[in-house]
């Protein structure tokens, strides 16, 4: 029986392909909604998940716990360890009846502070793979492709083997060539998963690179068989799922790579190609005529 959240994510990522729909969609639940899960009954769970509140207590016994009361203690103790419930946000967000322009910044937060929740510990982890990988990949596509394309521009300030993989003009599979072992490769996608990004996860898996998936779902076709796992939250009151979140989990990856573990000469380096590549951008924008 799992002893933590951590040990049951990783349980239910390992078991996955084996449960029942039912029980695939009642697990999905419990990693995508912990917050919902440590504070509702089990018939709300239920209900929030669409399936049978019976179903959570077999999910419950055929992951080792007596009962539903057991694995949802997990839950519980998960929360108690922040220094504040995100419930009040939520809450906020659910009743607000001001305009949209305010709805969207009210859920623009929630989706941070739940991500903060989900990834506290694992963007650490996250960074020191890719310190340690000698090349990093970086994969999103449709709505998804300006975050890929921001965290490979912002990466490639200080380092230059960061690469961008897009399809372009249908050369997906030729760029996947380049993907190799123990390099990082990241992939960002949410529902309705694009196929490229169940690719390119595929393509890292089977050429041995470490795959950092940037998802909605603990469960989604990227995440499953990741090294680390980072869930973002995407809900809008407007009929476009919000990237604020994805966004946000990104751009660290840069700062935190290049913080983590780097030494006196090495930061100093980092810090002359930076200045070298803002001297050429000025000079540019001088020569093309724009001011301030």
């Amino acid at each position: 029986m799992p002893d933590s959240f951590d040990q049951l994510a990783a349980l239910i990522r390992a078991r996955f392909s084996e449960l029942s729909p039912q029980f695939q969609m009642g697990a999905g639940f419990l990693l995508d909604h912990p917050d919902e899960v440590a504070v509702s009954s089990m018939r709300k769970v239920a209900e929030r998940a669409q399936v049978q509140p019976a179903s959570l207590v077999r999910l419950s016994q055929q992951l080792g716990f007596p009962g539903w009361n057991e694995l949802r203690n997990l839950f519980v103790a998960r929360v108690r360890t922040r220094p504040e419930p995100l419930t009040s946000r939520a809450r906020s967000l659910v009743k607000s009846k001001d305009a949209l322009a305010n709805d969207l910044l009210v859920a623009q937060q929630h989706n941070l502070e739940v991500t903060a929740a989900h990834n506290s510990r694992v963007i650490v982890e996250a960074a020191r793979l890719l310190r340690r990988a000698p090349h990093v990949h970086v994969a999103g596509f449709r709505s998804c492709y300006p975050v890929a394309f921001g965290l490979v521009y912002g990466y490639r300030l200080f380092r230059s083997s960061v690469s961008l993989l897009n399809g372009e003009a249908g050369t997906l599979e030729m760029q996947l060539r380049t993907v190799k072992r123990d390099s990082a490769t990241i992939v960002i996608s949410f529902a309705p998963y694009s196929v490229e990004a169940a690719r390119v996860a595929e393509a890292a898996l089977e050429k041995g690179s470490n795959l950092i998936a940037i998802t909605d779902s603990a469960v989604s076709p990227i995440a499953l068989n990741a090294d680390k796992v980072l869930i973002f939250s995407h809900e809008s009151p407007s009929f476009f799922p919000s990237l604020v979140a994805a966004t946000a989990i990104a751009e660290p990856r840069c700062a935190s790579a290049r913080a983590r573990g780097c030494g006196r000469r090495r930061t100093v380096g980092h810090r002359r190609a930076i200045a070298a590549r803002q001297g050429r951008l000025r000079a540019l924008i001088s020569f093309s005529g724009f001011t301030d």
